[in-house]
């Protein structure tokens, strides 16, 4: 088998690899533009070499993930922090990048993260387009009013590009409600009081499976909605939420939060007391916090929402969800 420590960058990528059967090792630069990297790999799979590529987390390597999927190639992707805590010497250029990634791999110590499939990463995407064009069509919006309190003469345009946006939105909606329907877990979420399709599937999709987490206290660390501490000498000093993980889930768990605060007691209640105590966007915080631990134990347990869970009785309103429009 060859193992390969890849540093990787949009343009290039450093290698060094091993060839356990032989002891052979090199280092080598890869070039993106020309096909230069996918020709090396092409060739290896050609000689029937069998491969282990292991590199860091990045969010510009979709093409070349798909391309050793479709070699058969094993791929490895560690987490970043983790890998640059091992570092032994504090010298950072991309061969030493790749000989420490190779040398974890080889040592067992590689900090491997879980992976979402292909086709997960393909409804990440539906999911983002979605939001992206609904944020599009409120800043529309918002121009229109203002247009219209100041007696604007482009309002016209906007209408147009707004009557567009409509249908494109609505087949979006559809196509993720088509994909909820085919997931019994989103669709198990979905009866908790606040959460629509939307947010469903995007905590299946970005959770990926229960199983990854031992505590239902580490998904708010997974989405990033947990302070920040920064404590010494005796006392604690919280700061802002880590913000690590998927904006996204954050901001559609914080939005289902408010719906089902709007809708039900138990959760207006309690979103009133913390806003009394600390601030209304903490408050919120808190609320989608809560809703991302509760939706892993329904999940992980394979139970409904019931009223037993402390809440009303608004599950299965659609209506009243956020995302279920």
């Amino acid at each position: 088998m060859m193992i390969i420590g890849t540093d990787y960058h949009p343009s290039f990528q450093q290698i060094a690899f091993l060839i356990e059967e032989t002891g052979e090792y090199d280092e080598q630069r890869l070039n993106h533009e020309g096909g230069e990297a996918e020709r090396f790999y092409r060739d290896l799979k050609r000689k029937g070499i069998r491969v282990r590529v292991g590199m860091e987390a990045t969010g510009y390597s979709r093409w070349f993930e798909r391309l050793l999927a479709e070699l058969d190639f094993e791929l490895w992707i560690g987490d970043p922090a983790e890998i640059e805590a091992k570092r032994v010497k504090k010298r950072k250029t991309d061969r030493e990048d790749a000989k420490l990634l190779l040398r974890l791999m080889r040592e067992d110590r590689f900090p491997q993260i879980w992976v979402p499939s292909p086709e997960n990463r393909d409804l990440r995407q539906l999911l983002w387009h979605r939001h992206r064009m609904v944020q599009m069509r409120t800043r529309i919006m918002n121009q229109l009013q203002a247009l219209a309190m100041n007696e604007g003469k482009h309002w016209r345009e906007l209408l147009e590009l707004l009557d567009r946006l409509n249908p494109s939105i609505e087949e979006l909606t559809t196509a993720v409600q088509q994909e909820v329907n085919k997931r019994p877990e989103a669709l198990r979420l979905m009866t908790h009081p606040g959460v629509g399709p939307i947010t469903a599937l995007a905590y299946v999709l970005i959770i990926g499976t229960p199983e990854r987490f031992t505590r239902g206290k580490q998904i708010g660390t997974y989405v990033g909605m947990i302070p920040i501490e920064e404590s010494s000498g005796g006392k604690q000093r919280l700061g802002h939420i880590s913000k690590q993980g998927s904006s996204l889930l954050r901001y559609l768990l914080v939005e289902a939060a408010q719906a089902a605060a709007r809708y039900n007691p138990h959760w207006r209640r309690r979103y009133i007391r913390l806003a009394i105590r600390r601030h209304r966007s903490i408050a919120k915080v808190a609320m989608g916090r809560r809703m991302a631990i509760r939706l892993y134990w329904m999940w992980r347990n394979g139970c409904d929402y019931s009223p037993s869970f402390e809440f009303g009785s608004y599950a299965g309103q659609l209506e009243k969800r956020h995302g279920g429009k």
